[in-house]
């Protein structure tokens, strides 16, 4: 991976491709690689950019205040890109959604894969996973949180392991636990959620939801999809909340023809 460091902060990501840029922003259980089967199709017309967010993946955790929103602009200004696609996925999601209404000026289009939603009302099943997750890196039980993490997110609440692709679970694991151990300083210093109006979002914008994931989530896809002027919602059968690790085959073709917009 290549590296961005500045006195604002250190970011790793890679290029890979050749065409418009389309940039890739993973889930907050994840890092860059959770992007690995989506890749090789969108590379055949995209120069595809993948970074790992602040105390994800390679990228080192914050030492101070920052933003989401101020990385990703840095890192475009890098690499010299005005306009861009953008695609993210859950809390990747969320830092797309706060760009497009920081720097409307630099998006093309938008495409949001179970984003959450700021001041979202959770369910007690929601409410219930946090309190538990809390409780077991409180008590230093990262293993615990980290099954907690994979059922919630990978396996969903309506499905069996068994109902899973193989060897998700396994690819999954180490993302996820640096993600854990780092997410009370990204918590600390993170600068939070955009305020605006995402009605004011007007390039074309897809929302994906998965049809297995919490029924929050899909409250929320939907959500999006009615105050985004722009935006067409998709539901994906076989995917729970990632839905770029079940149905990378089905998202690759609805993104290849949506880029091309």
């Amino acid at each position: 991976m290549l590296t961005l460091a500045d006195d604002l902060g250190h970011l790793s990501y890679v290029v890979a491709g050749d065409g418009p840029p389309v940039v890739l922003v993973h889930a907050g259980v994840a890092d860059h690689r959770m992007w690995d089967a989506v890749v090789p199709y969108l590379t055949e017309r995209h120069t595809v950019i993948r970074y790992d967010l602040r105390g994800f993946g390679q990228s080192a955790p914050p030492t101070g205040p920052f933003s989401e929103t101020d990385d990703l602009r840095r890192l475009l200004d890098h690499l010299c890109y005005e306009r861009v696609r953008l695609v993210g996925a859950s809390w990747g999601g969320r830092v797309a959604v706060d760009f497009s209404l920081t720097h409307p000026g630099r998006m093309h289009s938008l495409a949001l894969l179970a984003p959450p939603w700021p001041g979202y009302h959770w369910s007690a099943e929601m409410v219930a996973y946090d309190e538990a997750e809390t409780a077991a890196l409180a008590s230093g039980d990262l293993d615990a949180a980290v099954r907690m993490n994979l059922d919630m997110w990978l396996r969903g609440p309506a499905r069996r392991w068994e109902d899973v692709a193989a060897g998700l679970a396994d690819q999954l694991r180490g993302p996820m636990r640096t993600s854990l151990v780092n997410q009370g300083i990204v918590a600390e210093y993170s600068q939070g959620a955009a305020t605006g109006d995402i009605a004011v979002i007007s390039v074309p914008t897809l929302v994906g939801i998965g049809k297995l994931d919490i029924a929050d989530f899909q409250d929320i896809g939907r959500r999006y999809a009615s105050e985004i002027p722009d935006a067409t919602l998709v539901e994906f059968a076989t995917a729970a909340h990632l839905i770029a690790l079940d149905a990378p085959t089905e998202l690759t073709a609805l993104l290849g023809s949506f880029l091309a917009r």
